[in-house]
């Protein structure tokens, strides 16, 4: 199932894409893409709906984030190995955890807006993992049972924030609109292994990133095992596992940052599609 949130933010209803690439109203059967809904038991019962019978959603409309009440976006760094090898990082011997704050997060087609004084915000197109149980000190073997759905994440970046301002990444990973999320999450049986999706990015119709999730440093298991660990993973929690390479601050001979009026469109397979608009911030 491909299942989404739309309408304006902060008021978005729950939805399914039927087999013709329809809008469908999921409101009378959830309450929103969240917590419970994202159970095994809850999908299993969405599945068996005739999405042909749900109301239709009639006209252009505006796809929120997949997911609602995130209670932790978590980000696996330098996660691929051609993308460690650009930024020089070396290879990490652990996967490499920081937190991007929820206030980020905004739909796949909202603007992206840089703050006051940025001049080093980046692009990143990622695969993003939304767990649907409960989730503590799980096998690698076990990890992806515990997997409601994949989607596309970009995980927007002002490097000097990130790297120059004196403490961890989160400072330049948590500008709001920087974590644009969605447009739907596709239920982890559709997409079957996490670890054969190629992905890009574009900015303004430049081909800049181009990847494929089976070239991650630690996979998807990995990464649910190795963070289940140390803390519970909880139904709704997002994790970003990691950016191909082809950032801008890995830009030869010179890096290359994003502006004002550049258009970031980036999508990965069978997951869907993100378009964005840099705007500056007041």
């Amino acid at each position: 199932m491909k299942l989404c949130r739309y309408g304006e933010p902060g008021a978005e209803k729950p939805g399914l894409i039927d087999h013709n690439g329809d809008l469908r109203d999921l409101s009378a059967e959830i309450a929103d893409i969240s917590h419970e809904a994202l159970s095994r038991k809850s999908l299993e019962i969405l599945s068996k709906l005739d999405a042909m019978e749900l109301p239709k959603v009639q006209g252009p409309v505006r796809y929120g984030p997949c997911v609602a009440d995130t209670g932790k976006f978590m980000c696996i760094g330098l996660n691929y190995s051609d993308h460690a090898a650009e930024t020089g990082a070396d290879i990490p011997e652990h996967p490499i955890l920081f937190m991007k704050a929820n206030s980020a997060i905004v739909g796949p087609n909202d603007a992206v807006v840089m703050p006051r004084g940025s001049t080093h915000t980046d692009w990143e197109v990622e695969l993003g993992v939304v767990i649907g149980e409960r989730c503590k000190y799980v096998s690698e073997d076990d990890a992806l049972d515990y997997v409601a759905g994949y989607c596309v994440i970009n995980d927007v970046s002002e490097r000097h924030f990130q790297t120059k301002l004196t403490g961890q990444w989160t400072k330049g990973k948590s500008c709001d609109t920087f974590g644009p999320i969605g447009p739907w999450l596709v239920t982890a049986d559709e997409v079957g292994d996490p670890q054969k999706l190629s992905m890009w990015l574009d900015v303004n119709g430049e081909r800049m990133q181009t990847g494929n999730t089976e070239t991650m440093i630690f996979s998807v298991a990995q990464c649910i095992s190795h963070l289940s660990q140390m803390f519970t993973l909880h139904p709704g929690d997002v994790i970003s596992t990691g950016t191909p390479p082809g950032v801008g601050m890995g830009m030869k001979p010179e890096p290359r940052y994003l502006k004002a009026g550049d258009v970031m469109e980036l999508e990965i397979e069978g997951l869907g599609r993100q378009r964005q608009v840099v705007q500056a911030d007041d």
